[in-house]
Formats: structure tokens, C-alpha cells, sequence
């Protein structure tokens, strides 16, 4: 089988490393994909975004099945765009259509989705230029904290939380004036929740669901959760604070009835479902739902998936995850991510990576990436993801952080106490 799989980060690097594995893969292609998914198939030069470069690519090429990693070209509806195309309607597509991924490109839909199916989060309301007014009433008398949301796509950088009731104020009338674009021409206003936070995925077929391996994903950028917030500096899998009694929960009070309302909103959906999720003394509350899988979780789950990756999304395609069985390795996952020198804020990019080789105990997913004249260099703001799986969480920390202290690059930077909050 022919597979073509669409990013460049360390989500589509585990990705293309479990897929090349399967006995069902004749050839993979990766687009754009990076220096690390190089060694498990073909990188190709096409933007995720070029629906019509992918077309003739995939004609050309004979593709069998699509993977779409990231959410932009879902939002921006790939998924409809092979579906519609007489050309392009056999090959099936893991990734939901342009109404499903509004899950994601729509923080007010999936607010009002999750409200009409009773599904637990935090009150909110939503506000527009046409209702800026109502809006800094409402927040002149809002508990502190208050969260603002940008309601669509912003890069990771649309949630703002704030302590100071002007300020909340000011800030909505910059996002709606345009601070985060389109993105933020409608602004949703959250109460703010306290708890511990951690994110759980499915794949559906639309119907039925398989329940992937829970994970929790650290976002600031310094020791001891300080700083500013990132796109995620490591992760780890499982949890061991969602114990069976509390992933029960999460699936009789959030993940059925997520999959139920899509069935009842006649929403076709195909793909993975991230569910943001915090726990609030006992009880799952969502935070926020991807239309994909989270990255870097993915480089702490697809380790843990034994099963053939290439069946289970066929499975998914052809609507029979009914009768699929997932199987999980019990032992632990570790992922610390080594970023460029000033990220999240401005960094440099191109600079040489070394002792790739010496990394011992662990799996080394690519993220940002480039091949230039046979050496590695960094190409954006989180480089590489280092996954250790061991028999439990200390030795799986312990061996993912020493292998990131074991590669180097000029300005290179990692979190030393990833998970180990939790041990």
C-alpha cells in the first residue's frame, strides 16, 4: 500500500516511524516532512496546504491512503477536497471533514456543541465586534481569573488567562480588533478552572471509537512549569493520576457523548478526536477539543500502540473499529523535547545538530528539521523529541532526559524535570 502522510513535526515523525513498520506499507511519502522522516520513507517538497499540488502527487504516485497530521489543511477541508474529486474519492482519508474539524477551527461551535450534548466545561460566552459592549459588561463583573479565546486557528497563541478586570476588558478589544487575525473575530470568555490537566485520544470511524493511551503534556517553557507557554516541551504516558475510575468517567460523561452528538448532528467524522481535558477534584471537565492527535503526546502514545497502525486506520476508513482490538504496552513513556535557543519568542534556525548517534535508551522523533548537504540543523522552534519506554516513569524520565543531554546544537535547550512532578 502507498501512503501518504501530511506535516513536517514530531507528531508526523512518530507517525511515519510506526507506519514503516507495518507489513502492509509498500512505500511511504511524507510532505513535506523533515530530516528525521527521511529515514522512514520519501520527503516530499509540498505545503500541507496545496490541495492541488497533493492531487497530482497522489495520482501520480498511486496512493492508497492519506494521514493527515496537523489541523490547518483539515480545517481548510483536504478531507473534502479528495472526497469531492472523482479522481481522489477511493482513497480514504484518516482525518475528519471540514464540519468535524470545526471541533477544533471553531472554539464557539465546539462550546456550543459540548452544551448541547451535556458534556462537562467550564460557562461561557462569546462575544463579536457587534457585541463588544454586552461583552465588557459581562466582564466588568467576572470571577478572576478570566480566560479569553480566540475562536478560531491562532498558532497556539489565542488563549490568553488575566487577573485584572481592565485589562481582560482592553485585551477583548484587541482581539476583536484583529490582534490574532480572523481568528479572533469572535472571542469566547471562559471561567477559569482549577485542577490538573491532561489529554486523552480516540480514533473514530464515525460510530465507533477505539480509546488511545492517555497522556499529559507540559507547555511552559521553564523548570518547574515558569515561564512563558510553548507548544509543549515534553509529555508522558500514562497518567498516574487517571486511574480506571477516572477514565471511566471521562468516557461515559465526555467521549461517548462527544461521539453520539456527532451521530446526531449527522456530522461524518473520521479520524482522531483530542480530548483537552482537567480534572476538577474527581470529574473530567473538557478544555478544548483537536480535531488530530497533540503533539508532542503523540511521540509518548504511538510507542505504547502495539498494534499494526496501517490496519487500524483502515479499520477506521471502512467503519469497523467495532471489531477492533487496541493493544497497549503497559510500560511507561517519557518525552522531553529540546527546543532552539529563545523559543517560544524569536530563535535562530540552521544550526548544526550533532551526536544524533549517541542517543542509547531512547527514540529520537524530528520535529523541526532540515537535511543540508548530508548534516542535520534545526529548522524551527521545538527540534527534536526524545522518547524513552521503560518499565516505569522514573526510569523512562531518567533515560529520555540523560539521551536529550546527549545531543547538541548551538543555543539548545531542554526541560530537566519533565514528569517528574508526578512521581
Amino acid at each position: 500500500m502507498n501512503i501518504l502522510l501530511i506535516g513536517s513535526g514530531g507528531r508526523e515523525s512518530a507517525f511515519a516511524w510506526k507506519l514503516s513498520q507495518s507489513a502492509h506499507c509498500s512505500n511511504l511519502f511524507i510532505a513535506p516532512g523533515n530530516a528525521g522522516t527521511a529515514s522512514y520513507g520519501k520527503n516530499v517538497n509540498i505545503s500541507p496546504n496545496d490541495f492541488e499540488a497533493l492531487k497530482a502527487f497522489a495520482l501520480k504516485e498511486e496512493i492508497e491512503l492519506l494521514v493527515v497530521g496537523p489541523e490547518e489543511p483539515l480545517v481548510l477541508g483536504i478531507h473534502d477536497f479528495f472526497v469531492n474529486d472523482e479522481q481522489l474519492s477511493h482513497i480514504p482519508v484518516i482525518g475528519p471533514k471540514k464540519e468535524g474539524a470545526i471541533l477544533e477551527g471553531s472554539k464557539d461551535f465546539s462550546k456550543q456543541f459540548m452544551e448541547r450534548h451535556h458534556i462537562p466545561t467550564a460557562k461561557s460566552r462569546s462575544f463579536t465586534n457587534q457585541t463588544l459592549q454586552e461583552g465588557l459588561s459581562y466582564l466588568a463583573g467576572h470571577t478572576l481569573p478570566i480566560v479569553l479565546k480566540a475562536d478560531g486557528l491562532a498558532a497556539g497563541k489565542g488563549v490568553l488567562i488575566i487577573d485584572n478586570h481592565q485589562e481582560a476588558q482592553d485585551e477583548l478589544k484587541l482581539m476583536l480588533d484583529g490582534k490574532f487575525g480572523n481568528a479572533g473575530s469572535t472571542v469566547v470568555v471562559e471561567e477559569f478552572l482549577t485542577g490538573i490537566e491532561l489529554s486523552v485520544f480516540v480514533l473514530t470511524d464515525g460510530s465507533n471509537y477505539v480509546i488511545l493511551p492517555e497522556a499529559k503534556d507540559y507547555k511552559r517553557i521553564g523548570q518547574g512549569d515558569s515561564g512563558l507557554n510553548t507548544g509543549g516541551m515534553g509529555s508522558v504516558s500514562p497518567v498516574p493520576f487517571a486511574n480506571p475510575s477516572f477514565l471511566d468517567k471521562i468516557e461515559k460523561n465526555i467521549i461517548k457523548p462527544t461521539i453520539d452528538g456527532l451521530t446526531k448532528d449527522k456530522i461524518d467524522y473520521t479520524g482522531f478526536i483530542f480530548f483537552g481535558l482537567i480534572k476538577v477534584g474527581e470529574e473530567p471537565y473538557v478544555i478544548e477539543y483537536n480535531c488530530r492527535m497533540g503533539d508532542p503526546e503523540t511521540e509518548s502514545v504511538i510507542p505504547r500502540i502495539e498494534n499494526d497502525l496501517v490496519e487500524l486506520f483502515i479499520a477506521s476508513a471502512h467503519k469497523k473499529l467495532d471489531s477492533y482490538q487496541l493493544k497497549i504496552n503497559p510500560k511507561n513513556a517519557a518525552t522531553v523535547v529540546i527546543v532552539a535557543g529563545g523559543y517560544p519568542g524569536e530563535y535562530e534556525k540552521g544550526k548544526a545538530i550533532s551526536g544524533l548517534d549517541n542517543v542509547r535508551n531512547s527514540y529520537v522523533f524530528h520535529a523541526g528539521t532540515t537535511l543540508e548537504g548530508g548534516v542535520v540543523k534545526s529548522n524551527g522552534g521545538r527540534v527534536l523529541a526524545i522518547t524513552s519506554l521503560k518499565s516505569n516513569q522514573f526510569e523512562a524520565l531518567q533515560c529520555a532526559t540523560a539521551d536529550a543531554a546527549r545531543i547538541y546544537f548551538d543555543g539548545k535547550y531542554f526541560r530537566e524535570d519533565i514528569g517528574f512532578d508526578l512521581i
